[in-house]
């Protein structure tokens, strides 16, 4: 395997000087893209959860909602919710690697 300086570069060599680095603006903006997808995704998460939720009072209410309707809304609120908290560990995970690289 080939150690990351060597694979720096290799990049480096086929790049060309400043192709590589990102404007202000063009940073902010891939921020925004950022923070507005990650806001969106955790909106659907909490939406799934509600809708949960809904499905499981309106059963315990006895209103007419067929039990596998609630227990599929019930599944797809987990999953999502365990989706979220797993990307949220590997984003965790990949910022303390980063913040232990030494400069």
């Amino acid at each position: 395997m080939e150690s990351i300086g060597t694979l720096n570069n290799q990049v480096a060599s086929v790049m060309k000087p400043n192709e590589g680095k990102m404007s202000t603006k063009q940073g902010s903006e891939a921020q925004q893209s950022f923070a507005t997808w990650l806001n969106d995704a955790i909106k659907d998460v909490n939406n799934k959860q509600v809708e949960s939720t809904i499905a499981t009072e309106r059963m315990a209410r006895g209103e007419d909602i067929d039990l596998h309707d609630v227990m599929i809304t019930s599944q797809k609120a987990s999953v999502a919710l365990q989706t979220t908290v797993e990307v949220r560990n590997k984003a965790m995970e990949s910022y303390k690697e980063i913040m232990r690289m030494q400069v």
